[in-house]
């Protein structure tokens, strides 16, 4: 399959070859949701997906690294390598990380704006220092690096039926979403590096705090008002599903069952936190692999449905206004 996705990419280069590669197994290894419904692509954009991807998960990994032995001025140094490595492999090659010369590589054949990196890169750096937020807004800072950048980023390599601009705000917004998902579901592990995502105000709202936190996490006990601030931050997390929904009726018709496989799989980690009581301090919440594969099976359906919508006189979609196919 990753030859088939290579070659439909018109990506031939030996070296290139080995990045997308490694980028494909980072993707395979660490984002099972990602992965699966990125199989729901047409084979020439997989590549482009496991790229940037895979380059989100390399700078994650810098800075969420559980060895103890890195200092923080360490993290934010090799970050800093990747940044200069970025942008040196942009501004025209030379670099030697592979997943660098893969992301660089799918920025070039997708036009996709250079300013986004940056802007990721600046929020993974924040995680350095910041450990908490105190509002919803002050949260929303730091997701349009970490979250929403990511949705832009792949808006190009999907393609759109109408203007990028128009839908931008919603692929932005399920960046956001999915995000906030994994906010709510890794809120235990989270605590455990010291961080806390969920708004400081909203915690607040409902009585908690810091200390509340870490003493439900240790203990393994529940505490009412915790739950209760845990089904606000759901009820917000859904609020932006719902924002970023009408964008997928903007996508290519090709790619919109992997976007929809993506979102019906994401927002069903919100339904397994609370079929688990909004444990998420005590346990991961994860997606059923009976719910999982029957998704995927609907997923591929639509995909069967697109390709012969595409193929068939008089039942052709729309041309996809920008980004529909590699250059």
């Amino acid at each position: 399959m990753t030859r088939r996705e290579l070659a439909a990419a018109g990506i031939t280069d030996p070296a290139l070859c080995t990045a997308y590669t490694r980028c494909r197994q980072l993707n395979a290894r660490h984002g099972r949701t990602y992965f699966l419904a990125a199989r729901l692509l047409p084979a020439e954009r997989r590549s482009a997906v496991h790229a940037l991807y895979g380059f989100a998960r390399w700078a994650d990994d810098i800075v969420d690294d559980f060895d103890q032995r890195l200092t923080p001025d360490e993290r934010d140094r090799r970050l800093h390598r990747l940044e200069t490595e970025l942008t040196r492999e942009l501004r025209g090659g030379g670099g030697e990380e592979p997943v660098v010369r893969a992301v660089a590589d799918t920025a070039a054949r997708y036009s996709i704006n250079h300013a986004l990196f940056a802007d990721f890169l600046a929020s993974m750096r924040s995680d350095l220092s910041v450990t908490d937020y105190p509002t919803y807004a002050d949260l929303r800072v730091y997701m349009h690096g970490s979250a929403a950048v990511i949705g832009l980023q792949m808006l190009p390599v999907l393609g759109t039926v109408v203007p990028r601009e128009e839908a931008a705000p919603h692929a932005a917004a399920l960046g956001v979403a999915f995000q906030l998902t994994n906010f709510l579901r890794d809120v235990g592990e989270d605590l455990e590096r010291g961080r806390v995502y969920l708004p400081a105000d909203l915690l607040a709202a409902h009585g908690v705090d810091r200390p509340l936190l870490r003493w439900s996490r240790r203990t393994g006990r529940q505490d009412p008002r915790i739950r209760a601030a845990l089904v606000a931050v759901e009820a917000m997390t859904r609020e932006v599903y719902r924002e970023a929904e009408p964008g997928i009726a903007m996508l290519d018709p090709r790619v919109r069952p992997c976007i929809q496989t993506a979102f019906t799989l994401y927002s069903g980690i919100l339904d397994a936190i609370a079929d688990q009581q909004y444990t998420v301090l005590h346990r991961r919440a994860v997606v059923s692999h009976g719910r999982r594969a029957a998704t995927a099976a609907a997923g591929a359906l639509r995909v069967v449905g697109a390709r012969w919508r595409a193929r068939v006189p008089g039942a052709r979609p729309r041309k996809p206004a920008d980004g529909a196919a590699p250059q």
